[in-house]
């Protein structure tokens, strides 16, 4: 019942629409939207200096990342913003092994 009312007042509409991956956003008629969308997120991180890049030492790991995606919706269930966030995968990196 509340996943009906919810789905009928457009509150989860997100859920189904957003992208799942970097393939289907680029393959979508909304695709020049979403590299707009990507764009701006790595603007932001290099404005805020979120990271540094280093030289990997041997026998380290890297940390790997991933791209969400999310359609932001209005009030009138209008698209109100496509957004993108690059995000770090989930890692196991231990302590003076893989960083310091």
């Amino acid at each position: 019942m509340i996943g009906d009312i919810l789905h009928e007042s457009g509150f989860d509409r997100g859920i189904n629409d957003d992208p799942i991956s970097f393939s289907h956003t680029i393959d979508s008629d909304n695709s020049n939207k979403w590299i707009d969308a990507m764009k701006d997120e790595l603007k932001s991180m290099e404005q805020n200096k979120v990271w540094d890049l280093i030289k990997i030492l041997k026998g380290c790991k890297r940390i790997g990342c991933k791209w969400v995606f999310m359609i932001k919706w209005d009030s009138n269930s209008h698209v109100k913003r496509y957004k993108a966030k690059l995000v770090a995968k989930r890692f196991t990196h231990k302590y003076d092994i893989d960083y310091k």
